[in-house]
């Protein structure tokens, strides 16, 4: 049952990745990874929430904690993508956009667990 809440929560993960990348490219014309710092600052702000209601509120039973933190947040965010996304900015000839990259994927999702954290111990 473990492995199959995993799987479950990897499909939806792959695809609501799939369906924010198809949708930002547009944005900044594939000039700027758009897509991949949206679910990484969505996966990161999630993360938080669903941590303190499964881990510190104990609210979902631990197949929850398998289906939505490994499998769901494990597919949509892609901090492996990020890594490559990054370099090949750099190696495109654009560092400064590489380090903004890097700076701002970071702040941000650190910033959006660390919310969700505090606003669901508050609230929940």
């Amino acid at each position: 049952m473990q492995w199959l809440a995993i799987a479950v929560g990897g499909a939806i993960g792959a695809l609501v990745r799939h369906l924010v990348s198809v949708w930002s490219y547009p944005v900044f014309e594939g000039r700027f990874p758009l897509g991949t710092l949206i679910v990484n600052v969505l996966g990161s702000f999630l993360i938080g929430v669903v941590y303190v209601a499964i881990i510190e509120r104990g609210m979902l039973s631990p197949e929850w904690r398998l289906l939505l933190m490994t499998g769901l947040f494990g597919a949509l965010t892609t901090f492996s993508t990020f890594s490559l996304e990054t370099l090949l900015l750099w190696h495109n000839d654009q560092p400064l956009m590489a380090l903004a990259y890097i700076l701002i994927s970071l702040v941000l999702c650190l910033a959006a667990t660390g919310v969700a954290i505090a606003l669901t111990m508050k609230y929940l």
